[in-house]
């Protein structure tokens, strides 16, 4: 099975080089365009595989990734292999407290980062095999309603600071009450071109879907 794999999985990294993503899923969504630069997305319940990872944000992150993609490529009680989803997703540990759901925050906090791959639309908890490493955990991320900026190049955290500002500073023009931290959320492995990465910072938002919001174009 590992030989057959090979060629796709080469395939794959040539493709992830110019940001084409094969066959990776990502989870459903509905959305509403809010400016040119900024739409509001409405994502339901999902279940993601997470660990919390100490250090600066970007060695964090690295950390994680590897952490969880063990967990998808074998390192669980079946030996069973899950498929790679996107996005990757990163946020202080501690945010939750103040009714975190959103994957991603910007800065640093105490209790170190929270790193997350959501699990393709086919698994449930009950289907999900358990992980080896007790490090990582599988949850539920409640549906929530997000505010997102996609940007592509640079995505260290100077970076995604001033695209996070940007995203708050169009919300607060337009009066919509943000809910949770700020955060980011990263498609494409390292060796993307980088103008051809796809980052995204995103926020929580308290929006009635049901209703036209203010700006919307």
């Amino acid at each position: 099975m590992q030989i057959v794999r090979l060629p796709l999985q080469i395939a794959e990294s040539v493709l992830g080089v110019v940001g084409i993503r094969v066959g990776t899923e990502e989870p459903h969504f509905l959305r509403r365009p809010l400016t040119p630069a900024v739409e509001l997305r409405r994502y339901g319940p999902r279940i993601a595989a997470e660990t919390v990872v100490a250090g600066d944000e970007e060695n964090a992150r690295n950390d994680g990734f590897r952490r969880l993609a063990g967990y998808i490529f074998g390192a669980n009680h079946r030996g069973e292999s899950i498929s790679m989803t996107a996005p990757v997703a990163q946020q202080p540990a501690g945010g939750e407290r103040i009714a975190m759901t959103a994957p991603v925050a910007q800065a640093a906090d105490a209790d170190g980062w929270r790193i997350r791959f959501f699990m393709p639309s086919r698994w449930s908890l009950g289907t999900l095999p358990t992980p080896d490493d007790d490090a990582v955990r599988l949850v539920t991320v409640p549906a929530e309603t997000v505010a997102v900026l996609r940007f592509s190049g640079d995505r260290g955290r100077t970076a995604v600071a001033a695209r996070t500002e940007e995203l708050l500073a169009t919300l607060r023009e337009r009066g919509i009450t943000v809910t949770g931290e700020p955060g980011a959320w990263f498609y494409d492995p390292p060796w993307t071109l980088p103008s051809r990465r796809r980052n995204e910072v995103v926020v929580p938002v308290d929006v009635d879907w049901g209703e036209t919001v203010s700006g919307t174009t």
